[in-house]
């Protein structure tokens, strides 16, 4: 896909979303069913069944996928969507690519075993290994605009509003 037919693609959505801002707001759905017999989630992914389970750090047998692995995987798979739209609307031509992203956990205080110890990825890094001959000003502006785009990682660095319930079936 070249840059003119990525605007013809989105014209048609950003003129609706202009003149329409509630109908720019979509609410992303996942669901997953609880393991019956093991300490684990079955994720619809909508392609396939991910079952989730604990961390070998924490206990489990690293059969089931880690949830701060999907988590990084997600980000993983947001930044690369993001990069390769980005490049394509600045035409900055991309031959191949990888995006890595790695993050730091202290399973303590998941575990409970010291309550100073954070829950949750205390750093995570995002990296671009990007085979291109385009300038550095332009790999700047490339990497500026996916950072601001790119939904998870902003989703990430901009704490959304959270809320939790419950409800017996």
């Amino acid at each position: 896909m070249d840059a003119n037919a990525l605007r013809a693609l989105q014209a048609p959505l950003k003129g609706q979303y202009r003149e329409n801002p509630d109908s720019a707001v979509i609410t992303l759905k996942a669901k997953g069913a609880l393991d019956d017999a093991n300490i684990a989630c079955k994720v619809e992914t909508g392609r396939a069944l991910a079952v989730a389970g604990l961390h070998p750090a924490t206990g489990g047998s690293g059969a089931e996928l880690c949830s701060g692995d999907m988590l990084l995987e997600a980000l993983v798979a947001c930044a690369g969507v993001t990069v390769k739209a980005v490049a394509t609307a600045l035409e900055i031509p991309i031959k191949a690519g990888t995006v890595s992203a790695e993050g730091d956990l202290d399973f303590r205080g998941t575990l409970g075993v010291d309550k100073e110890a954070p829950v949750g990825f205390r750093a995570i890094r995002l990296k671009f290994d990007l085979d291109t001959d385009a300038p550095q000003e332009k790999l700047d502006q490339l990497l500026k605009l996916t950072e601001r785009y790119c939904v998870v990682f902003q989703t990430l660095n901009h704490k959304p509003e959270l809320t939790v319930g419950a409800s017996r079936s």
